[in-house]
């Protein structure tokens, strides 16, 4: 190239200078003709006889020569190009065994010795390392048809994970993010054979393709689910059913799937299997044994991989939480500064447990003593406690505290625990229950075994001799080693002030309309939405089958739906396997009450109830159109019995104005269509006896 420069500037002038010879001869002859001519060839101009042929010659020589010297410079290049990128080639092709060969001391400080020595054996195979594609063995995202179907129970645990293959070198010094759920507990929770332990090895086996380290979180999802509860999973299956191509992701800062939470105060503290804290599988009142989870982990697909997933699916990301939301930017920013921009948005949050001013006053102390039971973690925690530690106290005397109260009971025959339940009002239940029947249940919560002391206030809690001391209002004092808050739920509504949403001052909770929404592209369901009711007005509700029936309908009107909140969630509770009731509606202590009983038989109990259906979640499924079916019974029915000994079974309905704005249906299963048509059709009735024959309590 700079021969080609240098003779290019020597030979320049003669150039310029030929040219100009040329143009004047050019001139002389339109002059001489006295007309320009219309085309002047280039030949007349390169051997006209005239003056300044020489000068064409030497024109047209240099031309020649440039041109051939560029030729020859551009073949050069390529020619060299060529090398270089077969040199290069070869270089990256050989790369793996020059790490291999040069870095053995860096796998053996990060690799146990059985993986050392498969890396030695490894090493003089080229193939292996320079095969990108995965083993045919890693499982494949799962295609739409998985994620229509609804949460089954699951009697199997999911397939192992497969046998790790023999990493490369390059894996072992930069391993790939970790698909979280096979890292979580779930694992074990679906298969009792799984080690939970360790699993980071086995997620960098099945990570092992040729580019681990491009896999990233989406920056944009069309559809972003804040929370990992049961709304959640049910907005997903939601959105699933009616777009089946959709990509979902669900970000929640728990680290485990979405899972059922009635069973942690059920029939989990009921298994006789002593790793059931590992394999959370529990057997329901009728003896059929599933999982808490919703789905395996096999259900679910990396949040790195949604991008790439060509039919979509359910994406989980763990341990993360929303700090930020930008609402007409429509992204949210995570704890670690990470955006994600999105199409539709549900904020499905949930609440946090309560806790007491005077416990959390009393110090550190005090607080590790204490539980807020709400999670997985938390029941692991309070099993392992109830097994080492000699009295537990339960403050709250609601459905949860109520609940834990009959399971610990039942456990303290075994251990040598005593529990004892204290709460403000004058009986278990007091806030939802009529007196009358709030006293039974008192009484039978304290023949599981529990102390129960009604009408406590606490005054302050110290820790003194390891031992935590209760002081009560009244002068009262109450030792114990561990306590239980069981005070309420407070929605975590952290979102509202940076997203600029509405919290209802009344209720709490995210203040919505009745198809759900907060803003345009943005839903709110589960416990921490306020929405309207179409029947009952303004509300929020803390149960399993609202958390259902919301996040359903949440999912449906994000794919365009736009459909009112009509269905009547129902919830449940059970005082162990003898004594449940189911409820619907708004039931509250402070409004009038009517109740109609019957006296029960061995058939009415939940145990009986379950397995006659054949479910253990008594929700989910019902439908107002079985209601029409119901048949009255022929049997008359007698006045109001509210004698102590005969709260067997019965319906007790809540009026507001005259009209049945909730029911009870006390020891009486099957029946909640009967009772949301009830409320739903909204009339006055004269004799309410009557309407207790559409449940058929009086029947044998």
């Amino acid at each position: 190239m700079l021969k080609c420069r240098t003779v290019w500037k020597k030979l320049a002038p003669l150039a310029r200078s030929s040219s100009t010879v040329c143009r004047q001869n050019v001139r002389r002859a339109g002059l001489n003709s006295g007309s320009i001519p219309t085309c002047v060839p280039a030949a007349h101009m390169s051997t006209g006889p005239a003056g300044g042929g020489r000068e064409n010659q030497l024109y047209v020589l240099l031309v020649a020569a440039t041109c051939v010297g560029g030729g020859v410079y551009t073949y050069l290049t390529v020619k060299g190009d060529s090398q270089r990128y077969q040199d290069r080639i070869d270089e990256i092709t050989s790369r793996p065994t020059k790490q291999a060969t040069e870095q053995p001391a860096a796998l053996i400080q990060f690799e146990p010795p059985a993986v050392e020595a498969t890396e030695t054996e490894a090493v003089p195979e080229p193939e292996p390392q320079a095969a990108p594609a995965p083993s045919p063995e890693e499982p494949s995202p799962p295609g739409p048809d998985a994620e229509v179907l609804a949460p089954v129970e699951t009697t199997e645990p999911p397939p192992e994970p497969p046998a790790p293959s023999e990493p490369s070198p390059a894996e072992l010094t930069e391993p790939a993010p970790a698909p979280v759920v096979e890292s979580e507990p779930t694992a074990a929770a679906e298969s009792p054979a799984a080690e939970p332990t360790e699993p980071q090895p086995e997620v960098v086996a099945e990570s092992g393709d040729s580019s681990p380290a491009s896999l990233k979180l989406p920056s944009h999802t069309p559809y972003l689910l804040i929370g990992g509860g049961t709304a959640a999973f049910a907005a997903a299956r939601s959105i699933r059913a009616r777009d089946p191509g959709a990509k979902v992701l669900i970000v929640t800062d728990e680290s485990v799937p979405p899972y059922m939470r009635p069973p942690l105060s059920k029939e989990l503290w009921f298994s006789d299997d002593p790793s059931v804290t590992q394999t959370l599988r529990f057997k329901q009142w009728n003896g059929k044994e599933r999982s808490i989870y919703f789905q395996p982990p096999s259900f679910y697909i990396n949040a790195e991989e949604l991008d790439g997933a060509e039919n979509g699916g359910v994406a989980l990301l763990f341990g993360r939480k929303v700090v930020h939301m930008d609402v007409r930017g429509n992204k949210v920013q995570l704890d670690d500064d990470t955006e994600i921009s999105y199409d539709k948005c549900l904020i499905a949050t949930g609440g946090a447990p309560r806790n007491l001013q005077v416990i959390e006053r009393a110090g550190e102390e005090v607080m590790k003593k204490t539980t807020l039971f709400r999670k997985v973690e938390d029941f692991k925690s309070l099993d392992k406690v109830s097994r080492n530690v000699k009295s537990i106290t339960i403050i709250g005397g609601g459905f949860l505290g109520s609940e834990l109260a009959c399971a610990l009971g039942r456990r303290s025959t075994e251990c040598d625990l005593e529990v004892i339940q204290m709460f403000p009002e004058k009986g278990n239940m007091g806030k939802v229950l009529p007196e009358y029947l709030s006293n039974w249940t008192t009484e039978k919560v304290k023949r599981e075994g529990v102390k129960v002391i009604p009408e406590a206030l606490v005054k302050s809690v110290v820790c003194k001799d390891d031992k935590l001391e209760i002081q009560l209002k009244d002068g009262r004092l109450v030792k114990t080693d561990h306590i239980v808050a069981a005070v309420g739920l407070e929605p975590n509504v952290d979102l509202a002030k940076s997203a600029g949403l509405e919290v209802d001052s009344d209720f709490g909770g995210f203040r919505v309309n009745a198809e759900l929404q907060a803003r345009s592209n943005i839903w709110v369901a589960g416990d921490a939405a306020c929405f309207y009711d179409i029947r009952l007005g303004r509300r929020r509700v803390e149960h399993h089958d609202h958390a259902v029936v919301s996040g359903r309908l949440a999912g449906e009107n994000m794919t365009g739906a736009n459909k009112p909140y009509w269905h009547q969630s129902m919830f449940w509770s059970d005082l162990g396997p003898d004594v449940g009731y189911e409820a619907i509606g708004i039931v509250d202590s402070s409004l009038p009450t009517v109740g109609v009983f019957a006296k029960a038989t061995v058939k009415d109990t939940p145990r009986a109830a379950t397995e006659k259906s054949g479910t253990g979640i008594r929700s989910e499924s019902e439908t107002e159109d079985t209601a029409t079916s119901a048949v009255a019974s022929s049997t008359s029915a007698p006045a109001m019995v509210q004698q102590k000994d005969e709260f067997g079974k019965g319906v007790v309905f809540y009026l507001r104005d005259k009209v049945v704005v909730g029911i009870i249906l006390w020891n009486v299963f099957n029946r909640m269509p009967i009772a949301r048509k009830i409320i739903k059709d909204g009339e006055e009735h004269a004799d309410l006896n009557e309407v207790a024959k559409l449940f058929n309590i009086h029947d044998d």
